[in-house]
């Protein structure tokens, strides 16, 4: 006892000096306070009830924060504490299959994500010198993608267009058809319904998908600060990968929102408004994060970041401030345009309007075969087909450029869910433009496609390898392929 008193008496318990904060206002998401001198540009905060904060506005009187969680247990009078550090996110292989918020907190009902690594939010992008040219290609699995606006590993492609025009359904394609491929993937919701949102989690599963992504949401109904960290944590936790040397695709979807989302935020915490009352640094905010998507020189890991960032335009206005602030800082758009969807033509890519500034760097030799007279002759085919509907009388060339025409927008059709490998591509477009379908008749260009997609992998399995491993097409390739599909075309129609 004695012993127990002295050690008692002997222990001098270390005092220390914290700062506390009380809050004054709260409103919208946000939150100022006051008696928080030594806090910093964007240190997170934490008030009663286990809620954070991010210090975001620094006044002389008083501390701008932005909410993380719902504020309905908050009132003006609660402690604001400091915790010493900057926002950061788990990362890490036990995200992979998970659905999980901004800050890490898993949404699926899964149970806890034991991962013991964290990296702040916001990170510097890589520099110029430890960037390597994108020259892989990232395959979608869409004909008329990987033909027309091939997509590298490492690249940023835009792909913007009016509301239900199959934006996202693009990107979800793109997602199913790296299974095999040694792709990470991660979608991230921002600002979406939480049914539509649930639904693209199913197909992920049902499509055995989920086992190499991973879904970061801030759905609609959660704070405008959640929903603007949301693609800056995403991108924390693909850059984890990139520097372990793997590959990473991410799709932010939309940007749009989330522009709103700071917009709100901004107008809030009473920053000046500009133009359609966005701050000027809107621009900003959307150049620092697809910056960091980028393709690493090997000593510098080797992994790559493939951004596909998604935003919605109105009444296909792509000349709004964000969608050609958005255009500037990407390396190519993906347009999809209302008028080819309500026609049917799916995917809706407007082929004159879509461009990748990579271009067929990153494709795989076979397809130099084909892209290169597809282009050109489907862009002729459209001006041609404009000038016919006003019944002038064409020749006989013309007539058969768009006779061909049609077919070749027959081919590039194609089903959600259904990518398409390489080798069937490559072969089938081949067949189209050297002229193997003119005789078939539109109804029954899938059925003939069909057949022939199939007969790749049991008559030419060797070309097959051979086109997949990036070899070039040879004259005897191309020969074998257009005999093979003439056969079945004669056959089957």
């Amino acid at each position: 006892m004695a012993l127990s008193q002295q050690a008692l008496n002997s222990h001098q318990p270390e005092l220390e000096v914290e700062e506390v904060g009380t809050v004054i206002y709260l409103s919208g998401g946000i939150v100022r306070a006051v008696g928080l001198p030594s806090v910093q540009a964007e240190e997170l905060v934490r008030f009663p009830g286990n809620l954070y904060g991010m210090a975001y506005n620094l006044d002389l009187d008083e501390v701008g924060i932005i909410l993380l969680n719902d504020s309905e247990s908050l009132k003006a009078g609660c402690e604001v504490l400091r915790t010493g550090r900057v926002l950061d996110v788990p990362v890490g292989e036990e995200l992979l299959g998970r659905v999980v918020d901004a800050t890490g907190n898993p949404l699926d009902n899964q149970g806890a994500i034991s991962t013991t690594k964290r990296l702040p939010v916001e990170r510097e992008a890589p520099g110029i010198m430890q960037r390597a040219p994108v020259t892989v290609p990232l395959q979608t699995g869409i004909k008329v993608i990987d033909a027309l606006i091939p997509i590298g590993r490492g690249q940023r492609e835009l792909i913007l267009g009016d509301r239900a025009t199959g934006k996202t359904a693009i990107a979800l394609d793109t997602i199913i058809n790296q299974k095999g491929k040694d792709v990470i993937c991660i979608y991230c919701a921002i600002g979406q319904r939480s049914s539509a949102v649930a639904k693209l989690i199913a197909e992920l599963r049902q499509r055995d998908a989920m086992k190499y992504s991973i879904v970061v949401v801030a759905g609609g109904e959660t704070t405008p600060g959640l929903q603007y960290i949301t693609p800056y944590a995403a991108t924390t936790m693909g850059e984890y990968f990139m520097s372990q040397g793997k590959d990473v695709l991410i799709v932010y979807d939309d940007l749009i929102k989330h522009a709103r989302a700071y917009r709100e935020l901004s107008l809030l915490l009473r920053r000046p408004p500009g133009r359609e009352a966005f701050p000027g640094d809107i621009f900003y905010i959307h150049s620092r994060l697809l910056e960091r998507a980028t393709h690493l020189r090997p000593e510098f890991g080797g992994g790559s970041l493939t951004a596909l960032p998604i935003v919605e335009t109105e009444a296909q206005n792509i000349s709004a401030y964000i969608p050609t602030n958005l255009v500037s800082i990407t390396d190519g758009q993906i347009y999809l345009t209302p008028d080819l969807f309500h026609k049917g033509i799916l995917p809706a890519v407007d082929v004159g309007r879509s461009v990748s500034r990579v271009g067929g760097k990153t494709q795989l030799p076979a397809y130099r075969a084909v892209a290169g007279d597809l282009r050109l002759s489907y862009s002729q085919f459209e001006e041609l087909e404009a000038f016919s509907r006003f019944g002038t009388r064409l020749d006989d060339a013309t007539q058969e450029s768009i006779n061909r025409g049609q077919r070749v927008r027959e081919i590039l059709k194609q089903s959600q869910y259904q990518p398409i490998p390489v080798a069937e591509q490559i072969v089938v477009l081949l067949a189209v433009i050297q002229g193997v379908f003119d005789d078939v008749p539109l109804g029954k260009i899938s059925l003939v496609e069909k057949a022939i997609r199939q007969a790749v992998w049991e008559q030419l399995p060797e070309l097959w390898r051979r086109i997949e491993s990036g070899e070039k097409l040879s004259e005897g390739d191309r020969n074998i392929i257009l005999s093979m599909a003439k056969k079945i075309t004669e056959s089957t129609s």
